[in-house]
């Protein structure tokens, strides 16, 4: 148990650090090239802000996993550092095993990122980005195992779903990169949440890479956090989506040989309200107004949130502590009876319907139709 408590600081410590120092290497770079976010209609911010921040967070997630892989395969796993191998808590045979998963996940976040940064830099079509992200999806449901396979048998339905999965919450977090702080912010709560569900399971994998993505969105925070420094781009929020999906599929929530209660499979929904609402909301909204659902816009939660008198931080922080109220409660759902799981659901919606309230503001605001 020590062990695994001194390997979850080690990882959570070390990609933060990492992070954070590459985060602060990308930011002079990426003001000398030009590679900078503008001012601009659909964004908040009154200045010229460097991009590069997703170079970061694909460069210290990139950094971990070729090192941990390396680490058990020639030294752990041969014995040649005897007192790790000794006090390892990771089957070296186990991870070995698993290291072509592994390399298809960083294929697929590789392909993602190249997608992001060559948007951020070309701003490509959004039927272009959208077909990239359904191939990435499917390879990674077909060939890494990121699938669901809750009640059901057919391999071929599972990765369509699961492709579909990836997609939305890829989507999501884009949607909500338009605040500072924001969508690192709720994923690194989302992970964390997803983190406690993958340890409640003994996924001593699927954790490790909670913590090791937790850490990276941590250090990217210190200067994302408002007012922000830097920027993640699409080639972070794109990355940042696909992982969060992984972690939601990877991780088990329900064990049919045991007698427990299957309620937990609603976790990733429950968790993640506040993205998907913020999601669909504003899709929906884009699409009676007649516009594209792909063009951005100032209708999101966090601009009307602006819109009544908060300041960035105040907006952020209403985020964060709507994202842990449901959060925190979808948690609870490993132990709770058909009735806390209908009150945990019940406790999502309120939610929810708080944020709806601001929603109802948009046909009377004319700055959401710039």
């Amino acid at each position: 148990m020590v062990g695994l408590v001194v390997l979850a600081i080690a990882l959570l410590a070390g990609s933060f650090v990492l992070s954070a120092a590459m985060t602060a290497a990308t930011r002079k770079p990426a003001l000398r090239a030009g590679f900078v976010a503008h001012p601009a209609s659909d964004r908040y911010h009154r200045s010229v802000i460097p991009l590069g921040g997703g170079v970061a967070i694909f460069a210290t997630l990139t950094a971990v996993i070729f090192a941990a892989i390396v680490v058990v395969k020639f030294l752990v796993a041969p014995g040649r550092l005897g007192w790790l191998a000794e006090r390892s808590t990771i089957d070296a045979g186990d991870f070995l095993a698993r290291v072509d998963e592994l390399l298809v996940i960083w294929l697929c976040v590789l392909v993602l990122f190249l997608l992001g940064l060559w948007d951020d830099c070309r701003h490509l079509g959004p039927f272009v980005k959208l077909a990239v992200q359904f191939a990435v999806a499917v390879a990674a449901a077909a060939f890494g195992e990121i699938r669901v396979e809750f009640f059901i048998e057919s391999r071929a339905v599972t990765s369509v779903l699961s492709a579909v999965w990836i997609v939305l919450i890829i989507n999501a977090f884009n949607f909500l990169d338009n605040m500072d702080g924001a969508s690192a912010g709720i994923a690194a709560i989302v992970s964390s949440i997803l983190f406690v569900a993958a340890a409640f399971s003994g996924q001593i994998l699927v954790g490790g890479l909670a913590l090791v993505f937790v850490g990276t969105l941590l250090g990217f925070l210190v200067f994302n956090f408002p007012p922000a420094r830097i920027f993640m781009g699409d080639a972070g929020s794109l990355v940042v989506g696909f992982f969060v999906a992984l972690l939601s599929l990877r991780t088990t929530y329900y064990h049919q040989a045991q007698s427990g209660a299957w309620y937990p499979v609603f976790m990733p929904l429950v968790v993640m309200a506040v993205p998907l609402y913020d999601f669909i909301s504003v899709t929906l909204l884009r699409i009676s107004q007649g516009k594209s659902p792909f063009v951005g816009d100032t209708q999101h939660f966090s601009h009307r949130l602006k819109r009544h008198g908060l300041t960035d931080t105040q907006t952020v922080l209403v985020l964060y502590l709507a994202t842990l109220c449901t959060g925190l409660g979808a948690t609870f759902l490993y132990q709770v009876n058909r009735v806390g799981a209908i009150l945990i659901l019940s406790q999502t919606i309120l939610v929810l319907a708080i944020i709806a309230v601001f929603e109802t503001t948009a046909k009377n605001d004319k700055a959401t139709r710039p």
